[in-house]
C-alpha cells in the first residue's frame, strides 16, 4: 500500500521537530538539575555545552556510519535498538554514585563526567535522529527527497520553541520532578514515530533513477570545502558559550539566561536553511559591519550606564540594553557564518557528511572557548578574538595564494603586531582624552574598511588590542581565572584602596592608606559591606549581645576574608568557599590583610556549602550567606531545602542572615519564602544611606534578610528600625530545589526601580 507524500512528509517532520524539541528541552533542564553541585557557576553551562557540542558529533558520526555501512531496514533495526536501551536511564537523574566535585581546575573535568553517566545515551541517540531522519528521507521517493535540508530547519524549530518555553513556561509553572517524567513519556513516543519512519522508508523507497535519483547525486566534497565547513561551525559554537557566559555572569545562572544566545543561535539553522529565508544572507552580511562596530565601541569604552543628555536609563535597564547589543550582534555574526554554511551545502547524497562536519566545528568552537580559554587566559580574552575571528569568515576573504594577497595578510599582521608590541602604542595613547580620540577614529575607520573582511578585521583587532592593553585610566592590578569566574584585583589611582571583583561586582575591598595618607598597619578598618554599621555588623553585634559570651559563626562565601574582621578572642569563625583560588587570594598577605591580621588560623572548608555545611557536626549562633558570584545568584542556596539545611545547623535561639544585594533580582521576598515554609520569621534590611557611607571610601549599603525560629532570637535587632518584617505575598510561588523563578525576581526588581522613580 503506497503512503501519499502528504503522509510521508508529516511523520518525518513530527518525528524530527519532537526528537529536537527533547534533545534541546534536556540542555536547560538537566544543567539546572546539576547547578547545586557547582555552586551555581555560570560556567557549569559554558562546560555543559561542550559535552552536548561533543555528543552530538558522536550521534552525528554515528549516523553517518549507519546511513554509510547499514543502510536500509538494518539502520532501522539497529537505531531502535540503541533508542530502547536509552529508555534505561529514564526518568533523567543525576549519577547518585559520582564523586562529589572538586574545588580546583578540574572541576570540568568531573562534570563532564558527570553528564556522561547521568544523560550520555539519551542524549547521544536523540543526537543522530536529526541526520539519521533526514538521510531516511532522502531515500524514499517524495518530490522533495533530493533537498532535505529543509526538515533541518523543521528540526531547528523544535528546539528554538523548547528552548523558549523552558524558562517561559516549563520553568515557571512546573517543578524538574514533572519535567523529568514529562520528558521521559514523550521520549518514548518519540520511539513509537522513529519507527513508523523507518516503516515508511521501506515501503517508499525511491528507484535507482529518475529526477530525484539524478538531483540526489553530485560531486563529493573535498579536503578543502570540510575545512571550511568546521570553521564556519566553530567561531559561532565559540561565541556561544562566550556571549553566554557574559550575559548569565551579571545576572544569574539559570536557564533563563543560558537559553536566550541559544535559542538565537537555533534561529539561525531554522533561517539559512529554508527554503525562502525570511532574511536574506546578503543583508546580514551588509549589516554585519555595524553591529561589530557598535558592540567593540561598548565593550572598550567600557560602557555601563546609558545616558543621552537629560535622558537616562536605569543601572538594570542600561545593563539589559547592553544585553540585547551583546545578543544581536552574536545573532548577526551567527547569520552570516552559518549562511555561509548553508550555501555550501554539498548534495543530499553527502548530508551526513556534511552534518558531521560541521558538528565537529561545533566541538572545536567549544572546547576553545568552555574549556581551553579558562585555562590559558587570566580574563575572558576569548570573546574579543572572536570577533575578531568572524570577520574573517565574511563572505569574500581570499587565502594568500596571489603576490596581493599576501601583501594584503602580511600588512594587516604586521599592523596588528606592532600595535600589540609592548610600550610603543603607550608612547602616544597617555591620556584618556588621547585615548577615546584614538579609538573613535579608529571605529570609524573600521566602518568604512569594512566591506574588505581582511582590513576591517586588522583595525577591530588594533582597537581591541589598544582598548585593553593601552587603557590609561586602567588600575587593575592582576586578574585571576577559574572554574567559577574571573577575579580582578585593582587599586584606586590615588592607591589609598584595593579593590577585589567578581565578574562586574566589587565584593571586597581594602583600605590601605589612613587619611594623612600614611600606609596602614596592624588590623585594616571594616568597609564595603562589612563596616560596623552595616546589616552585618550590626547582626553580628546583636548575636554577641543575645548570647553574652563568644559566638559560633559560618560564613559562605568567602572574598577578602573582611568577614575575619568581626571575630573576638573566644568565637569561632568558620568560612565556607567553593573556589580554592578565592581562599589563596585571600590568604596571601601581598593582596588582603584581613586574614592575616584578624584570623590567620581561621578554617576554609572547601567545596560547594550545600553539602559541606550539612556535614559539619558543628551548631551556630550565626549563619551568614553572601556568596553571590558577580550578579549571578547561586539559586541552589535560596531554595526550601537549603534553609532547611541552615535550620539544621542553628543553635538554640540561632540567626541566618542573607546578604541579597542585587542590581537586578528583587530575592528579599524569595529569602522570606523559604524562611516561612520551614518555620521561621523574617525581617529585611533595606534603608536608604547613612550618613557614613559614601562609594568613594568603599562604605557601602547593603540589603540583607535575617530568619530566625522566633522573633526574640533577633535580640536587640527588634527595637532597630532599619531591620521591617517581610510581608509575604500568598501569590509569590517557594522556590525549591525543583522549582524557581529568575524572571519573576527580575520583574519584581523593575517595578519597585519604577516605584521609587515615581514612573
Amino acid at each position: 500500500m503506497a503512503t501519499s507524500p502528504a503522509v510521508l512528509l508529516r511523520v518525518y517532520a513530527a518525528a524530527i521537530f519532537l526528537s529536537a524539541a527533547l534533545l534541546f528541552a534536556v540542555q536547560p533542564m538537566f544543567t539546572k538539575m546539576v547547578l547545586p553541585r557547582l555552586g551555581g557557576s555560570p560556567s557549569v553551562w559554558s562546560v555543559a555545552m561542550v559535552f552536548f557540542q561533543a555528543v552530538l558529533l558522536a550521534g552525528y558520526a554515528y549516523a553517518h556510519a549507519l546511513t554509510s555501512y547499514l543502510p536500509g531496514k538494518r539502520s532501522v533495526i539497529v537505531h531502535l535498538a540503541v533508542m530502547i536501551a536509552a529508555t534505561l536511564f529514564l526518568p533523567l537523574a543525576i549519577a547518585s554514585w559520582w564523586s562529589r566535585p572538586p574545588a580546583d581546575a578540574t572541576a570540568a573535568l568531573w562534570l563532564l563526567g558527570l553528564f556522561a553517566v547521568s544523560i550520555g545515551l539519551p542524549f547521544f541517540a536523540l543526537s543522530a535522529n536529526g541526520p539519521l531522519l533526514q538521510a531516511w528521507f532522502a531515500r524514499t521517493d517524495h518530490p522533495s527527497a533530493a533537498n532535505p535540508y529543509f526538515l533541518y530547519a523543521a528540526s531547528n524549530i523544535g528546539s528554538f520553541l523548547a528552548l523558549l518555553s523552558y524558562p517561559f513556561v516549563m520553568e515557571p509553572l512546573s517543578t524538574l520532578g514533572q519535567q523529568r517524567w514529562g520528558w521521559a513519556v514523550l521520549f518514548v513516543v518519540l520511539i513509537g514515530l522513529i519507527a513508523w519512519c523507518g516503516v515508511l522508508m521501506l515501503r517508499s523507497a525511491r528507484t535507482a533513477d529518475g529526477p530525484v535519483a539524478e538531483a540526489f547525486s553530485g560531486p563529493p566534497p573535498t579536503w578543502a570545502n570540510a575545512a571550511r565547513w568546521v570553521v564556519l561551525a566553530a567561531v559561532p559554537s565559540a561565541l556561544l558559550i562566550s556571549v553566554t557566559a557574559h550575559i548569565s555572569t551579571d545576572i544569574a545562572a539559570a536557564p533563563f539566561m543560558w537559553v536566550v544566545p541559544l535559542a538565537l543561535y537555533l534561529a539561525t539553522f531554522v533561517i539559512v536553511f529554508s527554503n525562502r529565508p525570511i532574511l536574506r544572507h546578503e543583508w546580514m552580511v551588509a549589516i554585519e559591519p555595524f553591529f561589530i562596530v557598535a558592540l567593540v565601541g561598548a565593550m572598550v569604552f567600557e560602557i555601563r550606564d546609558i545616558k543621552f543628555g537629560s535622558f537616562a536609563l536605569t543601572t538594570t535597564n542600561s545593563l539589559f540594553v547592553l544585553v540585547a547589543l551583546h545578543a544581536a550582534t552574536f545573532f548577526v555574526i551567527t547569520m552570516v557564518c552559518h549562511g555561509e554554511l548553508a550555501r555550501s551545502r554539498p548534495p543530499a547524497q553527502y548530508l551526513t557528511g556534511f552534518y558531521m562536519w560541521m558538528s565537529a566545528g561545533g566541538v572545536i568552537g567549544g572546547i576553545f572557548a568552555g574549556l581551553i580559554a579558562p585555562n590559558i587566559f587570566t580574563w575572558v580574552l576569548e570573546y574579543p578574538a572572536l570577533i575578531a575571528l568572524a570577520i574573517l569568515c565574511r563572505p569574500g576573504l581570499e587565502l594568500p595564494t596571489t603576490a596581493r594577497t599576501r601583501l594584503l595578510w602580511l600588512g594587516a599582521a604586521a599592523i596588528v603586531a606592532i600595535v600589540a608590541f609592548p610600550g610603543l602604542t603607550e608612547r602616544y595613547v597617555t591620556d584618556e582624552k588621547t585615548f577615546n580620540w584614538t579609538i573613535g577614529a579608529m571605529l570609524v575607520v573600521a566602518g568604512l574598511v569594512s566591506r574588505e573582511a581582511l582590513p576591517f578585521c586588522a583595525v577591530i583587532a588594533v582597537v581591541l588590542i589598544i582598548g585593553n592593553a593601552y587603557r590609561p585610566d586602567t588600575d587593575v592590578r592582576e586578574t585571576m581565572r577559574s572554574f567559577f569566574g574571573v577575579h580582578k584585583i585593582t587599586e584606586t589611582s590615588d592607591g589609598n584602596y584595593r579593590v577585589f571583583l567578581h565578574g562586574t561586582t566589587i565584593h571586597g575591598a581594602e583600605r590601605l592608606r589612613d587619611e594623612a595618607g600614611e600606609p596602614i598597619t596592624g588590623k585594616p578598618p571594616l568597609i564595603t559591606y562589612y563596616h560596623p554599621n552595616s546589616p552585618m555588623g550590626v547582626t553580628v553585634k546583636a548575636t554577641r549581645a543575645r548570647v553574652g559570651g563568644p559566638i559560633k559563626v559560618a560564613v559562605v562565601g568567602l572574598g577578602t576574608g573582611t568577614f575575619a574582621c568581626f571575630k573576638e578572642p573566644g568565637d569561632d569563625f568558620k568560612f565556607y568557599e567553593i573556589d580554592a583560588s578565592v581562599e589563596k587570594l585571600a590568604r596571601d598577605g601581598n593582596h588582603f590583610h584581613y586574614i592575616k591580621e584578624c584570623a590567620p588560623d581561621i578554617p576554609v572548608v572547601l567545596g560547594d556549602a550545600r553539602l559541606t555545611l550539612a556535614e559539619s557536626p558543628d551548631k551556630y549562633d550565626l549563619i551568614v550567606l553572601d556568596a553571590f558570584s558577580s550578579d549571578a545568584i547561586p539559586i541552589h542556596l535560596m531554595t526550601r531545602e537549603a534553609m532547611a539545611t541552615y535550620v539544621s545547623k542553628l543553635a538554640p535561639g540561632g540567626i541566618v542572615l542573607m546578604h541579597v544585594s542585587n542590581r537586578h533580582l528583587e530575592l528579599a521576598s524569595v529569602v522570606a519564602g523559604i524562611a516561612h515554609a520551614n518555620g521561621l520569621v523574617s525581617r529585611v534590611n533595606n534603608r536608604a544611606a547613612r550618613d557614613d557611607e559614601e562609594d568613594a571610601r568603599y562604605i557601602f549599603t547593603s540589603t540583607a534578610v535575617i530568619s530566625a525560629r522566633e522573633e526574640n532570637d533577633f535580640g536587640e535587632l527588634l527595637e532597630d528600625k532599619d531591620w521591617q518584617p517581610i510581608e509575604l505575598d500568598s501569590t509569590q510561588r517557594v522556590w525549591t530545589d525543583d522549582y524557581s523563578n529568575v524572571l519573576g525576581a527580575i520583574i519584581r526588581n523593575l517595578r519597585k526601580q519604577h516605584a521609587t522613580s515615581g514612573e
